[in-house]
């Protein structure tokens, strides 16, 4: 077993200099990248995955809150977390008793905050005086871009939106774990 010690940089480091962290960096990119690469294959299947996912949060966030209601202290502030946790129940289970159809609200809902968020950047960009405000002048029109193309599709698009932005996002993590991981020097730097 290696021994550790803290590095000038703030990264833990064996006793060869090499930051542990690289391993698990590598390893995490690495796995993020198959599960993109495999979520990719098929893009309905990992749609109604996700969508699965979204209902089982929103049943554990229900019960959470039902009991959460029972630590309450007054009979008015507990009914009131009672009531949102049964509504958080039921919005879980119409999600999984009907998958289809809350993709298909889930998909509208990406593409209504992509077109906020790309409004947003380019009022941010027009607004302030910031050093390359035209990066996010294109990030902006990017993101309502694809908010629209999105929206022109919508419905027939939800069949395979969430597992593509889902394919996406995990691809691109893991590519950058694994820049991140390979760009860490091997050896110690003096």
């Amino acid at each position: 077993m290696a021994q550790v010690e803290q590095s000038d940089r703030g990264f833990a480091t064996d006793r060869l200099g090499t930051p542990s962290a690289r391993g698990w960096l590598l390893a995490l990119g690495t796995a993020l990248l198959v599960l993109g690469l495999c979520a990719s294959a098929n893009l309905f299947l990992t749609t109604i995955a996700t969508t699965y996912y979204v209902g089982m949060m929103m049943l554990v966030g229900g019960v959470l809150q039902i009991v959460h209601a029972f630590g309450v202290g007054t009979w008015r502030r507990a009914s009131l977390w009672a009531v949102g946790g049964l509504l958080y129940l039921l919005a879980g289970l119409s999600v999984i008793l009907n998958p289809l159809l809350a993709a298909a609200t889930l998909t509208l809902v990406l593409a209504i905050f992509l077109a906020m968020a790309g409004v947003m950047r380019l009022w941010v960009a027009v607004t302030t005086t910031i050093e390359g405000r035209g990066w996010m002048v294109m990030s902006g029109m990017a993101g309502i871009a694809v908010a629209v193309i999105i929206g022109l599709e919508w419905p027939i698009n939800t069949l395979w939106m969430l597992g593509l932005v889902l394919a996406v996002d995990l691809i691109f993590q893991g590519a950058a774990l694994l820049a991140i991981g390979f760009s860490m020097k091997t050896s110690r730097a003096v």
